[in-house]
């Protein structure tokens, strides 16, 4: 029988989330000897409770929709027949189609040594892992996060739901939801919910929902979720939660109350690292994560820390990208040889309907770093194929640097707003300007058009009256 504990590995891996798989994957397949831990399920957040059972769900509710607004394209609007627990289910088959990407048995196909069990630091230089003592030159936390229970008076006393079970644990349909949280995950999955015919309330502490994106961008969403049934409380602290009857009460602020059938907590996430005994191996944390500096490495250089557990940006693509740079820094041998970490053009996107998409800056917070910049605005109705897709609700806003065309951010709302926002993220990440965005050849009609659009506007701005008199001029030339 192999003795593991007599064994010396290039790398440790503490979690099989999105981080921890990609660095195993990408570390054995340059020719290092790996060992990867995890006390759950492989694939951690996103697999299982995140990304992908919630866009499955969601593009189910999609369908759903469009069934009611059947009429904006040319048919008579039918109300959607279906059974929930049958949605529940395909929810889940689409999530097992994907699994064996992320299955232990890939991953020692590939000549990973896996290891199910709690990790924790027994020296800065050994993990144990039930009864089994791992050594490695060099570690990776890849713990990542679980969803935050608040502190609010009875929460210990009443049923709730949070992402890591509604997808496995509710089968019928409730009549009524309260969403406790307005940011991505209350916003998608109430909208999700609702649209599968359950009553829903979110409720949100702060003054908008999805609180990183302008105010314009929260409004629109506000709107549309409320043209469809939701009920929408802003500003609204819970206080206490409570039992009655068979339906769940939620208290908040100035005595005001809201009742349904379930609950769900989507009000934030808590990093996972209190099992990790992380004291032992000498690495500085806190209550948001484990501190790394721009190489990802923590207090102790040879262990590095990647994903949701230390990361600012607590998305399924900044996990990979940095797990991404500590393959590249655990392989060199000279500080100055290794990558650091940039968050200047991170891009996400909440997958309502319409999606919102974003990168860079927006002006909420370009306002309140002082960052001055001139802002272009193309509404997605004046895009054809939006227009002839009935998919014209939206717009795009692109900020470039005060008199230049060097784009600072863009933030889209409309249909496909993910995958659009991706000629902005590559122009951030190339440093091409608004104006050659406008000299590039798009294809009509798609919805790629709107970048184009946006380029057009920035090179209005350059034809100045001085401008102007000179075009005029040479035209009278010409004649």
């Amino acid at each position: 029988m192999r003795n593991f504990d007599n064994e010396r590995y290039n790398l440790v891996v503490i979690g099989a989330g999105t981080a921890g798989l990609v660095a195993a994957a990408g570390t054995v397949g340059l020719g290092g000897r790996v060992a990867l831990i995890e006390r759950n399920k492989m694939g951690g957040d996103c697999l299982n409770f995140g990304c992908v059972p919630s866009k499955a769900l969601i593009s189910s509710a999609r369908v759903a929709q469009l069934m009611r607004d059947a009429s904006k394209w040319g048919f008579e609007r039918t109300e959607p027949q279906f059974d929930f627990a049958t949605v529940m289910q395909r929810m889940r088959a689409r999530r097992a189609q994907i699994a064996p990407n992320d299955s232990q048995e890939r991953f020692e196909s590939l000549g990973v040594d896996v290891f199910r069990g709690q990790a924790r630091f027994v020296s800065p230089h050994e993990v144990k892992v039930g009864d089994r003592t791992l050594r490695a030159r060099h570690f990776l936390i890849a713990t990542g996060s679980r969803a935050t229970i608040p502190n609010i008076e009875g929460i210990d006393s009443v049923p709730y739901f949070t992402n890591e079970t509604i997808f496995d644990q509710l089968n019928d349909k409730p009549r009524s939801m309260i969403v406790l949280g307005g940011g991505p995950i209350g916003c998608e999955l109430g909208q999700a919910f609702a649209r599968l015919g359950v009553k829903v309330t979110i409720v949100q502490a702060a003054p908008q929902l999805l609180p990183p994106e302008d105010a314009d961008v929260a409004d629109f969403i506000q709107r549309r979720l409320e043209e469809e049934g939701i009920d929408v409380r802003l500003n609204a602290s819970a206080t206490r939660v409570y039992r009655d009857g068979s339906d769940t009460v939620l208290e908040f602020t100035n005595t005001q109350r809201v009742s349904a059938e379930v609950l769900l907590l989507a009000v934030g996430r808590t990093p996972n690292l209190r099992a990790l005994d992380l004291a032992a191996a000498g690495v500085d944390y806190d209550e948001s994560g484990v501190r790394t500096n721009d190489y990802l490495q923590t207090s102790q250089p040879h262990i590095y820390a990647a994903g949701d557990i230390t990361n600012k940006f607590k998305f399924t693509h900044t996990a990979d990208f940095s797990a991404r740079i500590v393959v590249r820094n655990v392989l060199m041998p000279l500080q100055l040889l290794r990558q650091k970490v940039n968050w200047s053009a991170v891009p996400w996107c909440t997958f309502t309907d319409p999606e919102v998409a974003h990168v860079g800056f927006g002006e909420k917070e370009a306002n309140v770093k002082g960052i001055e910049y001139d802002l272009f605005r193309v509404e997605l109705a004046q895009v054809d194929r939006a227009v002839v897709e009935s998919e014209e609700a939206g717009f795009a806003k692109i900020l470039t640097g005060k008199g230049s065309d060097q784009i600072v951010g863009a933030t889209m709302v409309g249909a496909h707003a993910g995958d659009l926002l991706h000629e902005f993220v590559v122009a951030m990440n190339a440093r091409v300007g608004l104006g050659r965005i406008a000299s590039m050849i798009h294809v009509y009609p798609t919805l790629a058009e709107l970048a184009r659009k946006a380029g057009d506007q920035y090179n209005k701005t350059r034809l100045t009256p001085r401008a102007k008199r000179i075009f005029t001029w040479l035209y009278s030339q010409g004649r």
